[in-house]
């Protein structure tokens, strides 16, 4: 299938080219390059350097290439920055969106699998999560990506040949198992990645921020899935879709560790100590987040193949490692 791979090359979006490729498919690249990295993409596939907003060259491309399906992961994705940018969340992320579907509109493409996120459901009355959970997002980012999916039922409603899958993220983590892609971002804000920054000596130290918590060892318990299973379930949410199918999906491994566990994990993988200076609780950190995945289990018979930190953890040190200042690195 020809599939239109929006921010692609960012670090979700790399992976999706790499499994796509992998799977058969032949993916094309469209990223602005804000914040992705030309590196990112094999020289080998189609690549252009355009922004969402680009109407024109939007339909251009998608008839070019005569797109069946796009996946749409383009995206800012900084919560705090949300918070102090709000329009620039809304223009890039919604507004890009909308460019997105009109121009899937007048080409006549009418299958997308949508990068979305468990902000989405702000601070869930209860866990684990599932689909059916009321989604009250706290933050532009969180808004940004649920009025996508409102936009994308109404386009459902419009046309009933249209079909999407909304896939909702909890933490993406580690790296491509041969060490050929992986993290590189600027600000580096996920866990992972800051504490083998440190470890690397990239970073002073790594800050905890709170560790009293009602968590067994006093700090916030997260989902992590790692990146090439999260991959492998767009890939099968693109060959599950029919027209009119509007498909929601939560995509975690179905447990949640701690801070202070995945900073052991980094210190048994590398075998290497870090420096660790505990602050602060953050406003608006819930005790415990992670999915209930057996929605997609169940429908698309998705399983991740890593549940373990360490074993996701290793994928990342693998990159890090080797790439100690990202794609920079050469």
């Amino acid at each position: 299938m020809r599939v239109l791979v929006t921010g692609g090359a960012g670090y979700i979006g790399s992976h999706a080219v790499k499994v796509l490729r992998q799977s058969g498919h032949e993916p094309i690249v469209v990223d602005n390059l804000y914040r992705g990295h030309r590196e990112a993409v094999p020289a080998d596939v189609p690549f252009y350097h355009a922004d969402l907003a680009d109407g024109p060259m939007l339909r251009q491309i998608l008839s070019r290439h005569a797109i069946e399906c796009v996946m749409h992961f383009a995206a800012l994705a900084y919560v705090g920055e949300s918070v102090m940018e709000p329009l620039k969340y809304y223009a890039n992320n919604t507004a890009g969106a909308i460019s997105l579907l009109d121009a899937m509109r007048e080409t006549e493409i009418r299958r997308l699998v949508f990068s979305s996120t468990c902000a989405t459901y702000g601070e869930p009355e209860r866990v684990p999560i599932v689909e059916m959970l009321p989604q009250a997002p706290i933050n532009p980012y969180g808004r940004s990506k649920y009025f996508v999916e409102r936009i994308l039922a109404d386009e459902a409603d419009a046309d009933d040949r249209f079909a999407y899958a909304a896939l909702r993220y909890f933490n993406v983590a580690g790296a491509a198992a041969d060490g050929t892609l992986g993290e590189d971002h600027e600000p580096e804000t996920h866990l992972i990645p800051s504490v083998l920054l440190t470890i690397l000596g990239r970073r002073e130290k790594i800050t905890v921020f709170g560790t009293d918590y009602p968590t067994p060892d006093g700090t916030c318990i997260r989902d992590y899935i790692h990146v090439e299973d999260l991959c492998d379930a767009h890939v099968a949410a693109m060959a599950a879709l029919k027209p009119g199918d509007r498909r929601v999906y939560n995509l975690g491994i179905g447990k949640g560790y701690s801070v202070r566990e995945v900073i052991d994990s980094a210190q048994r993988v590398t075998g290497r100590s870090v420096k660790v200076e505990y602050g602060a609780r953050r406003p608006g950190d819930p005790a415990v987040l992670y999915a209930d995945a057996s929605k997609i289990r169940a429908e698309l018979g998705w399983e991740p193949r890593y549940r373990e930190i360490d074993d996701i953890v290793a994928t990342a040190w693998n990159w890090f490692s080797r790439h100690p200042r990202g794609y920079a690195s050469g």
